[in-house]
């Protein structure tokens, strides 16, 4: 079956859908979203990624299925680390967590619109140049040698060239408004929250372009590609409200992330020698993140324990 406008249209029109029950009647009221909620929606989100991953096998055929549930895992594992980045940036600007969703909800609609076009872009250039998946390999094995080794670090926000210019070229309020983005005060403002979101936004861009070469390594179907890519952003925000108390017990996880973006670059930098299969992909990636996850739970409950027994002595 090929991909046609109607499918197109399809997903285009579901994600509209939810995005707005999202926003305009289940998110409506602004309130702190706690970790039941959270998770209550996380797993609406992977159950409805997995229902659509059934639809892509029985339509499209076990090969694309495969290639669609291996290209979610490895954007749902990659945006992980977006979570830590935006830890540490509502920490920085201080916002309060009643309006943190609604940053995100925008921000995830930008990283849609940005992303569709990079996957747009990315795929016609591997069509037209075969040769720049070496690239994309290259730059992936960099920027997995660069996570793995890269300390952590404070994240300055305010030296962020958008920023510096929307504050240089356009009015900020010097505190909140509740949950809006521009207010009217002698003229139209902008708040800091909406700093925030380019802050969110920029930082997106930058994970996609680890995250898009990834991805374009299992599969060159763009449906494919956008699909795995709109449903792991989509599940992001009710992820981060999850998993936001418990970040810092990954410790390893960083370093599992690191591994996957080496081993899909090496795959993209031999693709002309071996041919490395979805399935070994598939398996490469669930054994990384298990390990990473495990030994980092344990490393956790180690420290824990350790602190317990030296608090009795």
């Amino acid at each position: 079956m090929e991909i046609g406008f109607w499918q197109w249209a399809g997903f285009i029109g579901f994600l509209i859908l939810m995005l707005a029950l999202d926003l305009g009647i289940f998110n409506r009221k602004k309130h702190e979203v706690h970790i039941k909620e959270a998770l209550m929606w996380s797993g609406i989100w992977i159950f409805l990624s997995l229902v659509f991953n059934v639809g892509v096998f029985y339509f499209l055929g076990h090969k694309e299925g495969l290639e669609f549930f291996t290209g979610y895992l490895l954007e749902k594992s990659l945006s992980v680390d977006n979570l830590f980045v935006f830890i540490l940036l509502f920490k920085f600007f201080d916002v309060h967590k009643k309006y943190q969703h609604k940053v995100l909800y925008w921000g995830i609609i930008g990283a849609l619109i940005m992303r569709a076009v990079l996957i747009i872009v990315g795929a016609a250039l591997i069509v037209r140049f075969s040769w720049i998946i070496l690239i994309f390999g290259g730059f992936l094995v960099i920027a997995g040698l660069k996570m793995a080794f890269q300390k952590e670090g404070t994240i300055h926000p305010e030296k962020n060239p958008i920023v510096k210019f929307m504050k240089k070229h356009f009015p900020v309020t010097q505190e909140y408004h509740k949950d809006k983005f521009f207010v009217r005060k002698e003229g139209l403002l902008a708040t800091p929250l909406f700093i925030v979101l380019i802050v969110v936004e920029t930082s997106d861009l930058i994970f996609a372009f680890d995250s898009i070469p990834a991805i374009l390594a299992i599969t060159h179907n763009t449906f494919i590609v956008f699909t795995s890519n709109a449903f792991a952003i989509l599940g992001l925000r009710a992820m981060y409200f999850a998993l936001s108390g418990f970040m810092d017990k990954f410790y390893y996880l960083k370093i599992g992330l690191s591994v996957i973006l080496v081993f899909i670059g090496m795959k993209m930098l031999l693709s002309g020698v071996i041919h490395i299969s979805t399935l070994l992909s598939l398996i490469v990636i669930v054994a990384v993140l298990t390990v990473s996850i495990l030994t980092s739970l344990v490393r956790a409950r180690t420290i824990t324990m350790a602190n317990k027994k030296s608090k009795t002595q």
